[in-house]
Parts: structure tokens; C-alpha cells; sequence
């Protein structure tokens, strides 16, 4: 490039209204697009480092290669050698970046990427402090850049620097300018003072309206003339023996004005250092008059439920870690989650508010000493004069009654269904915390049918300890493959055959032998491993069915999941993968959810069985007649089975109740084309019962116990056996 075309370009960046004006990054625009118009490049671009030069940022770039998607790396502390040249050197010019050990850091990922043969990098520099980088690059290989080039790319640099420079003083007289008209329009005081020579150097005018002293009598003033000083000569002191050593004070104090009007401030003071070493302190404060005198009364809400207007949590266990003697009956709302996502909140905080009236009215005709609300739905009282057990009993059975009676909220009439733990406070006070046995027995009483009330005791404790270790195991049961499953053969009653299975998780515990479901699924619900257990479960039944479909084994596998694994998000995506992998037959795989749990989430759980069914993927209604037992969602869901619960098969032979019902349950099924299992055959009476009135399966113990697989295949083969045989 001619030295006339050098200082035109120049010239034309000097001169531009974007560097006269500090605005870096419209400059570095310009700069890349007249190096690209005036020499030979592929790419020019500038990056600027972070202030402790950690990372980098692209500012501006211009090229026929600045479409591409490739970067620099955005952390310098990957390229180590290259920030040292750059911090060492003024530029690196490489002709070849790929044998170039300085640029040896960017070759892999970005220039070979880039398919960059040559670049050329020029610091850029405010008082020799590395900012950020000018890289000139070019897609052929370079002997050597010419000394001009490089010339022309440091005069660029340095012109990249300076405008850098002129936006930082515009920026800094910016701020200044900003704080000095925020300080004089705050509401608060701020004062500055010397503590060299102990004098007022600035103070706003908030200093002036709050205390009445004019500013002009507070600058250059002695800081002991300070009202602080003449008010809170001692305080004041001490305060100022803590700034000497470098310390942050808070504080508040009350001042008087001179028309004889209090008032109180609350204060922070700092010290700092200037540039050239002086030391200030830095005095910020603001009248907080009105929030003082009403402290007394935000700290009483602040122990209160805004919504009940009974005392929260935090106040009743501070007066319960007071409390030694008495009784705690803990009062939980059972299904109030699911009264709220179908009634709405303002019905849920009515039927709060409600339970809270009916607490105080509770307390008029009891000694009760504290009621709260502890929890979203949860209500503690303390009675510390019901000390013996014919109280305690009482008591709590009439709190029980008064807090199931009907409510009417709007135009619906519901009725509340409370679960009551009962705590002697004495028998606990010194081992554990009365409200934490409150929680374990109120979670006991919740799964109480009738009377939902549960007393603390040593057998709850110890089941609630064993419970606890068996929560710790479950972590461990999973990783030793201590899960296997059994399998209860499912019988067609028309047939005389056996057309599938119901697998059944074993636990094969290390101390405790094999653990039966019953001893830990709902352990594995509340700890949330259920969904861990699930999958495995899901997983073994659909191997094990694939198994025997290879043996031309013509079988069904039903599989229970939990509410939780069934609402868990990633199910269609699990079973949808499984038929896959195994390749199982359509209609094979069946799973089975209660109507209880099916019934969580109507919406989801419609679109998620519509899913399923279009895999080929069976869904049974298990436990069915103990829940909801609705018409409705039966034709809303693509239901293929109902199971019938063996509450009501236990007892067919002596009860016309549940003959009756589980009449109606087969002539419903029949009618809806839904196919129909019975839980819990145990005789051949009932058996008969079944298959009269043309209930289509059965399972139970009349035919098999849930058995391993190696036995299961055995029961299979002599079944077929006698059927042969029969025949």
C-alpha cells in the first residue's frame, strides 16, 4: 500500500464522527471495513478482553468469512500462550497459523475450521494494558506481511485505543455528573468528611430538609459539632474509633430538631480511599420516623397468618420450645391440593378460613393455650391443661367432630375431611421435637378409614424409625439387584386357560428376607424413588415378555404403575422405546393404574392413554369400585380392563351387598365392551359366582400364588398338561 493511501485510510478513521465522538464500537466497524477495503483480507475483526482478562467478546468484524459460524474461543485461559505474546509483543504476524507455535492454542478449533492460512494480530493498548486484539485474517498462506500492513494495523490499534480511552472519560464524567444529580435529588443524606482534617466536605440537601440545619452551616464544618456528637457524644465516639479501623457501621439513633420535634435516623458509615490517597467517610442515612413508630405493630404480623389471622409457624415454635407439659393435636386437610386445582384457590382460602373460625370457636370452650397455622393446610393447637387421657380423648374427638361438619363455600357444600395427631407433649419433650412427632403420626392418621385421628406413641416411633431405614436401603436395593419380579398367572374363566400374568416386585433384602410391595412402595412414593423402581419394574416385565413370546409363548404381561411414574412426563417415551427394543406384539402389554391415582389429572391422563393406545399398549383400571367409579371417565379413557377389587370377591359368598355390586361391575363391563379380571380368587364358590355371571378372568390364590419365573414357566407347563389331558 502507497504511504498516501496509508494516511488517507488513516485519516478517514481519525476524522470519523464515531471516534470524535467516543463511540469504540462504531469504531471498530469502521476500521474493520476500511482495512477490508484497502487490503487483501479474507476477515478483520476486533475482540475485546474482560478487565482481568479472563475472556474475550467480538466487538465488531467485517469479510467475506464473517457469515461463518466458527469463533474464537470465548475463554482466554484456553489459549495461554497466545494472550502472553500478545501481552509481550505488540503483534504477532503469522504467515502460516498453522505451523505458527504462537497461534499453535487456535489452530484446531478455529483456524483450520476456518480455513485461515494467515492473520496477523495487533494489540490493543491503554497505558500498556492489553484491552483486546485487531486480527487481520487471510484464506491463503502469507509469506511474511508486509512492514506496511503492519504498520497500518498498529496506527488502526492505537486509533482503536485512544477512541477506547475518550469513552471511558466520557463515561466516568457521565457517572460523575449522574451521582452528584442523584445525591442532590435523593431523599437520603449523604455526607463526605475528611478524616485527616475531620471536616464536612459535601453534604446533599436531604441533610437540610430532614434535620432542619441549613448546608451552608454543616460545610467546613468540625465533625464534632455534629448533632450526633452533641446528641450521642459517646455512641458517636465509638463510632468513629470503628471507622478509624476500617469498619462498616450501622446503627440507629433518635435526634431532636430545634423546634423541639424528634425524629429518628438510621445510618450507615464507611470508610474509603481516594486516587491520591485521602481518606473519607461516607455518611448515608435516611429518616425512617413513621417505620420505627410502627415496629411494634409490623412485628405483631409478622407472627401472624395474613390469610386465618391465627399465629404462623415460627411464633407457635418459639411458645412450644417454652412448653413442656400439655397436649398438641395437630389438624391436616386431607386432599386440600386437589380441593384447590379443582375449586380454585379463593375456595381454598375460604375453606382455610373457615377451619381457622371453627379452631377459635374450639378454643372458647377449651383450655387452650396457642392456635397457628403451621403448614399451607396444616393447623396446630396447644392445650397445656389437658394433661390425662380421658381429656385428651375427648378433646380431640369433639375438635375431630366440630372440624368435619359440612361447609358451604358459594354454592357448593363440602365436607371437610381433617386427619388429627395427638401429641402428650411431657412424654417427648426431652428426645423430640412435639411437632415433628406431630407430622408422623397426622401422616398415620391420614391413612386411617373412618376416625382420622392417631395418638404419638413408642410403636409409632419405632414404626416410623424402621420406616426411615428402609428408605435408606431402597438406595442401595436398586445398584445390588435385589429387585425381582414374581409373576400371578391370570386365568380366562371361559376358557379354562391361562392368558397372561400381573408382574409383582419382590425385594430380597439383606436382613429382612423378601419384602412383599406393601412394605416399601409407599415408602418409595413419599422419598420419590418410586419412579427409579418403576422403570426397572417396566423394563424386567417387558424383557421377560419378550422371552416368552420368542417361545411362542401367547401371554399378556400387566404391569402396575404409580401415579407418579405415570404422571411423570417421560412414560409414552419409556414404554415407546421398550416396544421397540423388544419388539413385543400390540396388545401384550398392559398397564394398570388405580382409578384414584387415574383421576389426578383428568386432562394429561386422557392424552397420555390416547397416546399409549395408538402404541398398542393396554391400560386396566385396577382396584376398580374403591375410587371414583365413574361412567364418564370410563367412556372418556381408552380403557381395555377393569379389575375388579378383592374387597369385593372376599366376600361374595356370604355378602348379597357385593354380590350385587360386582353384578352390576360385569354387566357394566359387558356393556361398554371393557374386558374384566377378578382380584383375589380364593375359593371355588366365588370362582363359580365369576364365571356365571360371565366375568371374563380371574387371579388369585385359588389358582396360584405370585411365583418366580422358573416356577411360573412350570405352572404354565402343567396347566397345559391337564388342559390336554381334559381334553
Amino acid at each position: 500500500m502507497k504511504r498516501r493511501q496509508h494516511q488517507h485510510l488513516l485519516e478517514s478513521l481519525v476524522h470519523s464522527t464515531a471516534k470524535q465522538q467516543g463511540d469504540f464500537t462504531k469504531t471498530a466497524e469502521l476500521t474493520t471495513e476500511l482495512l477490508c477495503q484497502n487490503v487483501t483480507l479474507s476477515l478483520a475483526s476486533v475482540w475485546m478482553f474482560s478487565p482481568d482478562q479472563q475472556t474475550q467478546s467480538l466487538e465488531a468484524q467485517f469479510g467475506s468469512m464473517m457469515l461463518q459460524d466458527i469463533h474464537r474461543p470465548k475463554r482466554l485461559q484456553s489459549c495461554p500462550r497466545y494472550l502472553h505474546e500478545l501481552q509481550t509483543h505488540r503483534h504477532i504476524d503469522a504467515g502460516n497459523t498453522v505451523t505458527d507455535s504462537r497461534l499453535s492454542e487456535l489452530a484446531s478449533g478455529y483456524f483450520i475450521p476456518r480455513q485461515i492460512h494467515s492473520s496477523l494480530e495487533v494489540g490493543i493498548r491503554i497505558n500498556g494494558h492489553l484491552e483486546g486484539v485487531l486480527c487481520l485474517e487471510r484464506a491463503h498462506v502469507t509469506p511474511h506481511w508486509h512492514d506496511s500492513e503492519i504498520h497500518l494495523a498498529c496506527q488502526m490499534a492505537d486509533q482503536l485505543a485512544l477512541t477506547l480511552a475518550i469513552k471511558h472519560s466520557y463515561e466516568k464524567e457521565e457517572s460523575l455528573s449522574l451521582f452528584r444529580c442523584a445525591a442532590e435529588q435523593s431523599k437520603q443524606i449523604s455526607m463526605l468528611i475528611n478524616l485527616h482534617t475531620e471536616k464536612v466536605e459535601y453534604v446533599n440537601q436531604a441533610h437540610g430538609d430532614i434535620t432542619g440545619i441549613p448546608r451552608e452551616h454543616i460545610i467546613g464544618a468540625n465533625l464534632r459539632e455534629l448533632s450526633f456528637f452533641k446528641q450521642h457524644g459517646k455512641l458517636a465516639e465509638q463510632t468513629l474509633a470503628q471507622i478509624f479501623k476500617g469498619e462498616i457501621v450501622k446503627g440507629e439513633v433518635q435526634f431532636h430538631r430545634d423546634d423541639g420535634s424528634h425524629y429518628w435516623i438510621q445510618y450507615v458509615l464507611s470508610q474509603f480511599i481516594t486516587e491520591r490517597g485521602n481518606h473519607y467517610a461516607l455518611v448515608s442515612s435516611v429518616e425512617n420516623t413513621s417505620e420505627h413508630n410502627y415496629r411494634s405493630e409490623l412485628e405483631r404480623l409478622a407472627w401472624r397468618c395474613g390469610l386465618t389471622g391465627l399465629h404462623n409457624r415460627t411464633h407457635f415454635n418459639r411458645v412450644l420450645e417454652r412448653t413442656t407439659r400439655g397436649v398438641l393435636l395437630l389438624v391436616d386437610l386431607v386432599g386440600f391440593k386437589r380441593f384447590n386445582d379443582t375449586y380454585g384457590h379463593g375456595n381454598g382460602d375460604s375453606l382455610l378460613i373457615e377451619i381457622a373460625r371453627r379452631l377459635r370457636q374450639f378454643s372458647e370452650f377449651t383450655k387452650t393455650t396457642e392456635i397457628a397455622r403451621v403448614g399451607s393446610d396444616e393447623f396446630a393447637v396447644l392445650l397445656t391443661d389437658a394433661n390425662d387421657v380421658y381429656d385428651t380423648d375427648y378433646f380431640s374427638h369433639r375438635l375431630y367432630q366440630h372440624l368435619s361438619m359440612p361447609i358451604l363455600i358459594g354454592r357448593e357444600q363440602v365436607e371437610p375431611k381433617p386427619a388429627l395427631a395427638v401429641v402428650n407433649i411431657a412424654s417427648v419433650v426431652n428426645m423430640f421435637s412435639p411437632l415433628t412427632c406431630a407430622d408422623i403420626a397426622v401422616q398415620y392418621a391420614k391413612k386411617k378409614k373412618g376416625t382420622a385421628i392417631q395418638v404419638f406413641n413408642s410403636t409409632l416411633l419405632s414404626a416410623f424409625k424402621e420406616d426411615a431405614q428402609i428408605e435408606r436401603d431402597l438406595h442401595g436395593a436398586l445398584r445390588g439387584r435385589q429387585f425381582e419380579l414374581y409373576y400371578q398367572p391370570l386365568r380366562d374363566l371361559e376358557q379354562n386357560t391361562y392368558i397372561g400374568a400381573e408382574a409383582l416386585i419382590r425385594w430380597h433384602h439383606p436382613q429382612k428376607g423378601v419384602l412383599f410391595p406393601a412394605s416399601f412402595i409407599n415408602i418409595a412414593e413419599q422419598s420419590g424413588m418410586i419412579n427409579a423402581i418403576g422403570s426397572w419394574v417396566l423394563e424386567a416385565a417387558c424383557r421377560q415378555l419378550n422371552l416368552w413370546q420368542h417361545h411362542n409363548t401367547d401371554m399378556t404381561m400387566h404391569v402396575n404403575v404409580s401415579a407418579r411414574q405415570f404422571f411423570s412426563g417421560n412414560l409414552f417415551e419409556q414404554v415407546w422405546q421398550l416396544l421397540i427394543r423388544y419388539r413385543l406384539k400390540p396388545k401384550t402389554l398392559i398397564l394398570e393404574i388405580t382409578e384414584t391415582e387415574l383421576m389426578g389429572d383428568v386432562r394429561h391422563a386422557t392424552l397420555l392413554c390416547q397416546e399409549l393406545a395408538e402404541l398398542g399398549v393396554g391400560l386396566a383400571i385396577d382396584d376398580f369400585g374403591t375410587g371414583y367409579s365413574s361412567m364418564r371417565y370410563l367412556k372418556q379413557f381408552p380403557i381395555s380392563k377393569l379389575k375388579i377389587d378383592r374387597s369385593f370377591i372376599s366376600d361374595l359368598t356370604v355378602s348379597r351387598e357385593s354380590r350385587e355390586i360386582v353384578s352390576a361391575i360385569i354387566a357394566m363391563a359387558n356393556a361398554l365392551n371393557i374386558s374384566l379380571t377378578a382380584e383375589g380368587v380364593e375359593t371355588v364358590e366365588q370362582e363359580a359366582f365369576l364365571a356365571k355371571n360371565c366375568c371374563h378372568q380371574a387371579q388369585g390364590y385359588l389358582y396360584s400364588p405370585a411365583l418366580r419365573e422358573p416356577e411360573f414357566a412350570q405352572f404354565l407347563l402343567l396347566a397345559n398338561k391337564s388342559v390336554l389331558i381334559e381334553n
